[in-house]
């Protein structure tokens, strides 16, 4: 099984949906675990809201960081933001990408506007894996 490591900033909401959906469409070939340069803390409540809505659980999802696997190799990292590519230019990885995402929690507005911009780069993050893993 391959292993690929997903990396944001906060790994609140980009990576943590990443994680999510990676390990759904990879079905069973590939492992994916996400990690931040300075983790939030938490995972954002409208992360968890929109995965919910594609049937992925992340309400016990935690923000986790990125020395927590300093020791563990890995066929595969991503960046999702380009914070992250800076703050961490040695990744444990065979390969690496740099799929820089916007940051949906910086989207100001009502909570609908909010939520649709989470959808949104939920959907763009889905896509670009889907892509990957149809030509791996």
């Amino acid at each position: 099984m391959k292993s690929v490591l997903i990396l944001c900033t906060g790994n609140s909401c980009r990576s943590q949906m990443a994680e999510a959906l990676w390990n759904l469409l990879a079905d069973g070939q590939w492992q994916a675990q996400s990690a931040g340069s300075k983790p939030a803390g938490y995972v954002h409540p409208m992360a968890i809201e929109v995965m919910t809505e594609l049937g992925l659980d992340l309400s016990k999802a935690r923000s986790k960081s990125v020395d927590e696997f300093a020791k563990k190799k890995f066929d595969l990292a991503v960046t999702v933001c380009d914070s992250a590519a800076e703050s961490c230019p040695n990744l444990p990885a065979v390969e690496t990408f740099h799929w820089p995402f916007d940051d949906p929690a910086d989207v100001m507005g009502n909570e609908q506007q909010r939520r649709e911009e989470f959808r949104r780069i939920r959907d763009e993050i889905k896509a670009r894996i889907a892509a990957y893993l149809e030509d791996d």
